[in-house]
């Protein structure tokens, strides 16, 4: 008779996949066994015991800083799905939850604050009024933990890796320009054509300024583009647009109205990059009544005003 238990594995337990994400956000074995309310000791025993039950090596260890190994982004990236699923199913079955209290922190850059997320906001927080919200905009990027927010709402797909990341939309840049520019300089024919454009540069955040990366799906290219004019806020490069000043590539909900209008018109549509739209928070939903209903508010609010 075969013994089936020699090709068994022992599976990771949920409590130590905990372990694993909180020194991951922490960058440190003591501190992630502050946060947790248990002693270094038992952080690393668990964190041992991890490793043997997956049969690899999470973390590259040295007296000042620890460092995640190839297998250890990997088990992270699993870590934080497998116990966001584990979550979401408790707090389904759930027969009630906490109330919503307290300041909520949140940040997100200029023109999307205020067109988009301002408006969620208001009704998160006509829907839970014990909530004390603060939003504040920023053009630059941002240490939530260090800055003491409690999430940020983020366009783009070059994600923290030390934070969890929820998808709230699916969103793309495009091109466009004026109908009189483009009658003026004419509409360009392939994705080489803009260098022979003026194209209006945005440096917003850490994104490369300069540098447009658009994919049409096929092809994924990099151009180094220029123009006589550019600025770090999306909205005037967008105006600037409509005023016949050059090409821009922005978020489609950001010119959706310009182009339904005819202010603007779609360049090249086959190219386009993606930029998704995201929840960026450094504590697990079901640790959070007011982080929770924060982002299950801004998927609905999203959803229904796509």
């Amino acid at each position: 008779m075969k013994d089936t238990n020699t090709n068994c594995r022992e599976l990771p337990l949920p409590k130590d996949l905990d372990v694993f994400l909180t020194v991951v956000v922490q960058q440190s074995f003591t501190a992630a066994a502050e946060e947790l309310g248990l002693s270094p000791a038992y952080v690393s025993k668990r964190i041992g015991i991890l490793e043997a039950s997956l049969k690899t090596r999470l973390f590259h260890r040295n007296t000042r800083k620890i460092m995640l190994t190839d297998d250890g982004e990997r088990t992270r990236r699993w870590a934080s799905r497998i116990l966001t699923n584990i979550d979401d199913m408790v707090n389904d079955l759930a027969d009630a939850q906490h109330v919503p209290r307290g300041l909520l922190h949140i940040c997100t850059t200029f023109g999307f604050g205020r067109q988009r997320v301002a408006p969620a906001i208001a009704e998160l927080s006509a829907q839970f009024p014990l909530l004390e919200i603060r939003l504040e905009v920023f053009d630059r990027a941002v240490d939530i933990i260090q800055e003491g927010f409690d999430i940020e709402i983020r366009i783009g797909n070059d994600l923290p890796q030390h934070h969890i990341c929820k998808k709230l939309q699916d969103n793309h840049r495009i091109l466009c320009a004026s109908p009189e520019y483009l009658q003026k300089n004419g509409s360009p024919k392939t994705i080489e054509d803009l260098s022979k454009h003026d194209c209006l540069v945005l440096k917003e955040r850490n994104s490369p300024f300069g540098i447009w990366n658009l994919s049409n799906g096929d092809e994924d290219v990099s151009l180094h583009i220029n123009g006589p004019l550019s600025s770090n806020h999306g909205e005037i490069v967008a105006q600037w647009a409509a005023q016949g000043r050059g090409i821009a590539m922005r978020s489609y909900w950001d010119v959706k109205d310009l182009i339904e209008s005819g202010v603007v018109v779609q360049v090249l549509p086959e190219f386009s990059q993606q930029a998704d739209i995201w929840a960026v928070y450094p504590t697990r939903l079901s640790h959070s009544a007011k982080l929770r209903v924060c982002v299950e508010s801004l998927e609905k609010h999203f959803a229904a005003n796509t």
